[in-house]
């Protein structure tokens, strides 16, 4: 399990580091400002995470340019690609994972197609907010309860991958958080290192 991120405090130096990357971005959306983030939090009866929940506020909220490829999504958004039929995404609910879980590798007895919904929907819709999509079903998700708490992980029809984990073997290396997430994309590097 990943730890070791403050995720009560805006630390100076991300703080810092996320203005660096946004300043530099034509087309970034102004920030929301206090009022809406907290009526977003109260809204759906969470605490977003730091330092997201300062960059929304007083930095950027949204960027067409990214990330995730087809842009960093405004605080209330969700892609466009969700789709209108997904169930109500419950961010108070505590997302369930805590490691990779790659379903398709998956090597349990077969499930039914309405027993993999119910296993699978609490992934993309409990305790996490949008991010934005790279398409094809990948979906960016910043982790706001449960134990992953500020953690990125990407979501799609194959399974669930945090972004940032320390071990050697990681799906996704890198610095964890919201933070290292956007410095490892405006550095321009892969998401999956090549083998």
């Amino acid at each position: 399990m990943m730890s070791g991120m403050n995720t009560e405090t805006c630390e100076p130096a991300e703080l810092a580091a996320l203005r660096e990357v946004f300043a530099s971005r034509p087309g970034a959306e102004p920030p929301a400002g206090w009022e809406t983030v907290r009526s977003f939090e109260a809204e759906h009866r969470i605490v977003l995470p730091e330092p997201y929940r300062t960059f929304a506020a007083e930095i950027c909220d949204g960027l067409r340019a990214g990330p995730p490829h087809y842009g960093l999504l405004p605080l209330s958004q969700t892609p466009p690609d969700w789709g209108a039929y997904r169930p109500e995404r419950l961010l108070a609910e505590p997302f369930p994972l805590t490691v990779a879980w790659l379903w398709e590798e998956d090597d349990e007895t077969a499930l039914s197609m309405e027993e993999f919904e119910a296993r699978t929907a609490p992934v993309f819709d409990h305790g996490s907010l949008l991010l934005g999509t790279d398409g094809c079903g990948m979906y960016w998700h910043l982790i706001v309860t449960g134990p992953q708490r500020g953690h990125v992980w990407q979501i799609s029809g194959e399974g669930a991958v945090p972004f940032g984990s320390p071990s050697p073997d990681a799906l996704m290396p890198g610095t964890p958080g919201f933070t290292g997430w956007v410095t490892h994309w405006a550095q321009g590097r892969d998401w999956f290192p090549e083998d």
